[in-house]
């Protein structure tokens, strides 16, 4: 404070006093020695309930080694160190007043340890200056939200939920690069609804689509969180089983089969009842790239169409 006279200081005081971040000193003992209003509206505790007690006895949320850590790295070299809200959510713990941001239960933070040099240069204090970045934070986790969702969006087939045909086309080209990286199988199950054309004629497109929506949940009840179903177009849909054979694939294929006969989809008070055809094929087989493996599958099921329908057929068995 060289070379300022006691009304500049009460200037700076009140400054301190005015602005909207928390500022507190501490000496080298880590006792509070200036405690600002904001300090005092956020924590509840006045400046004379604060001042001379220890910082860690007034947050016991502070991981006390690392903040020791960080003050005498402050101290020995000089020079301030900082804390952002993405690495730490929050130094001390203060509850969110603010009503915009009303769903976060705390104050994110960013702070700035300053150490404070003596006339003989020696570091007898830090300063810790708390800024509250919530709205910065939940801004940041809103537009990271809408980003997945439009991730999600972008690949999700929008009448049934399940991977639309980019993404899950997507997914079996990186399973087939595995297959001819590690030598992995894989197998593909295709399989449309039987005689669709007539539900939709029968009972109209909008139980076609109930239809379609109650297979899909089928699906999504029968496969693995590391299977890859999705619609095909259509009435079509598919499903990639990483690591599973002809074999495992025409039992899954045969419980689709059988829970879907089961299932009977109620329309406007209408019941409608209707089947499933299936192609199975796998990795086992020398193929050229991932589009062999639909083609296998695609003649498949529609071997399955030939000899009757409401059955799963094997490509190459």
């Amino acid at each position: 404070m060289a070379g300022m006279d006691l009304n500049e200081f009460h200037w700076l005081l009140a400054i301190v006093q005015s602005i909207d971040v928390g500022v507190v000193v501490l000496d080298r003992e880590y006792r509070v020695e200036v405690w600002n209003s904001f300090m005092e509206n956020r924590s509840g505790r006045t400046a004379h309930d604060a001042v001379q007690k220890s910082f860690f006895s007034l947050f016991p949320e502070v991981e006390e080694p690392w903040f020791r850590h960080k003050v005498e790295s402050v101290v020995t070299l000089g020079t301030p160190a900082f804390t952002i809200w993405e690495q730490r959510p929050y130094l001390v713990r203060f509850k969110n007043y603010q009503p915009i941001t009303g769903q976060e239960e705390f104050m994110y933070q960013n702070t700035t340890i300053l150490p404070l040099q003596a006339t003989n240069s020696v570091v007898e204090h830090v300063c810790l200056i708390i800024y509250d970045v919530t709205n910065v934070a939940v801004n940041k986790h809103q537009l990271q939200s809408a980003n997945d969702q439009l991730k999600h969006l972008s690949r999700t087939d929008r009448l049934t939920g399940l991977n639309n045909r980019g993404h899950w086309e997507e997914e079996l080209k990186r399973e087939y690069s595995r297959h001819r990286r590690y030598g992995s199988t894989a197998a593909l199950v295709m399989f449309d609804i039987d005689h669709f054309k007539k539900v939709n004629d029968t009972y109209g497109h909008q139980a076609g689509d109930k239809v379609i929506q109650a297979v899909a949940d089928v699906v999504r009840k029968e496969a693995r969180d590391t299977d890859i179903a999705g619609r095909y177009g259509g009435e079509e849909f598919v499903i990639l089983l990483p690591d599973v054979d002809s074999a495992g694939a025409r039992l899954f294929a045969e419980r689709l089969r059988q829970k879907t006969e089961a299932l009977q989809v109620d329309y406007d008070g209408q019941l409608i009842p209707f089947t499933i055809s299936l192609g199975v094929a796998d990795l086992t087989q020398s193929s050229n790239d991932h589009q062999q493996l639909i083609e296998w599958a695609d003649h498949a099921l529609y071997q399955s169409k030939r000899n009757g329908r409401n059955q799963v057929s094997v490509h190459g068995a």
